[in-house]
C-alpha cells in the first residue's frame, strides 16, 4: 500500500538528497518538486495537477503556502535536523555546532502552517561529540541520512494509523536565524573552543573570516591546540611547525586560508610566500 502512495519531494540543497534518494530506494513512487516561487497561482495549478497523496520536505527553506497543505491526503512530513521544538528555523545545525552541543538529531513531523512547529511522529538522537567533522555540511549530511532512515521507518505506520504523533512543547522551542556574513568575523579574544565551533559552524557558508594588513582572510579550516602561555590574543606564531593563532586559553591552528582575491590554500604554504605572516596581528 505505501509503496503506491504518490510522494512529491521538495527539497534544495545537496545534503537533502539522501532523503529523496533512500526513497526511490525503498521503491516509493517519488518526483522531486521544483518551483522558484509558490506563491503564483501557475504553480499551485501545477501542484494539484499533481495530484499526490504526501509531500515530504527536507531543507527546503520556503514557507509552504497552507493552500498546499490541504491537497495530499496524507499532507506533508518534515525531516528536520534537531531534536524538535529545540532549534526550530533556518539554521538548526549551524546553532548546535556554535552552542557546542554534544548531541542533536532528527524529527519527523507533520507540517502545519507555522514554522517547525507540528507534531513529531519519530525523532533519533545524534552524538555530534561522536563525529568527527571539519564543516556544516559534512555533519548535515549525516544527519539527513539518518532522517531517511528514520523517514522510511516511519513512513508505513504513519500511513497504516498505527503510529500517533506528538504535540510539541511550544514552551521549550528555541529558534534560530539565517547567519550573515558579518556573523563569522572571528574574534581572537573569544576561548579557542569557540572560535573552532564558529569555523565549523560557518563554513562553507557564510565563511568566517578575519582581516589581515587590511584585507579579508577567510579561515575555512582550523583546530585548536594547547601552546605556550599566552600573553596577547591575535598574533600568528609557530607551534611545533604548524602555523597557530593565540587565543584566550589556548591556540588555533590554521589549516586551510585564503585571502582576499587569492586562491585557497593551507597555511604553512601561505607563510612561504608571505613570511611576514609569522609575527602579524590579526584584526
Amino acid at each position: 500500500m505505501e509503496n503506491n502512495l504518490k510522494i512529491l519531494f521538495f527539497g534544495t540543497p545537496e545534503f537533502a538528497m539522501p532523503v529523496l534518494e533512500t526513497l526511490v530506494k525503498n521503491g516509493y513512487n517519488v518526483s522531486h518538486f521544483q518551483s522558484k516561487s509558490l506563491k503564483n497561482e501557475q504553480t499551485f495549478k501545477a501542484f494539484k495537477l499533481l495530484n499526490p497523496d504526501l509531500c515530504v520536505v527536507a531543507a527546503y527553506g520556503k514557507i509552504l503556502p497552507s493552500r498546499y497543505l490541504e491537497v495530499p491526503k496524507y499532507g506533508f512530513l518534515n525531516v528536520h535536523p534537531s531534536l524538535l521544538p529545540k532549534y526550530r528555523g533556518p539554521s538548526p545545525i549551524q546553532t548546535a555546532i556554535l552552542n557546542g552541543d554534544k548531541k542533536t538529531g532528527v524529527s519527523i513531523m507533520v507540517v502545519d502552517e507555522e514554522v517547525d512547529h507540528g507534531p513529531i511522529l519519530a525523532q533519533r538522537e545524534f552524538l555530534i561529540s561522536n563525529f568527527q567533522f571539519s564543516n556544516h555540511d559534512e555533519l548535515a549530511k549525516k544527519l539527513f541520512e539518518l532522517g531517511a532512515k528514520l523517514l522510511i521507518e516511519t513512513l508505513p505506520k504513519y500511513i497504516r494509523g498505527e503510529i500517533r504523533s506528538v504535540k510539541q512543547d511550544h514552551g521549550q522551542a528555541t529558534f534560530t536565524k539565517m547567519f550573515s556574513r558579518e556573523d563569522g568575523r572571528i574574534n581572537w579574544s573569544e576561548s579557542c573552543d569557540k572560535i573552532y565551533n564558529q569555523i565549523k559552524a560557518l563554513n562553507p557558508e557564510p565563511g568566517t573570516w578575519t582581516t589581515w594588513k587590511g584585507k579579508i582572510l577567510n579561515i575555512h579550516d582550523g583546530i585548536p591546540s594547547l601552546g605556550p602561555p599566552l600573553s596577547i590574543f591575535n598574533v600568528v606564531t609557530k607551534i611545533d611547525g604548524n602555523i597557530a593563532v593565540a587565543t584566550k586559553k589556548c591556540y588555533l591552528i590554521l589549516k586551510s586560508i585564503q585571502l582576499e582575491g587569492k586562491r585557497e590554500t593551507n597555511a604553512k604554504s601561505f607563510v612561504n610566500g608571505h613570511p611576514d605572516f609569522i609575527g602579524s596581528v590579526l584584526e
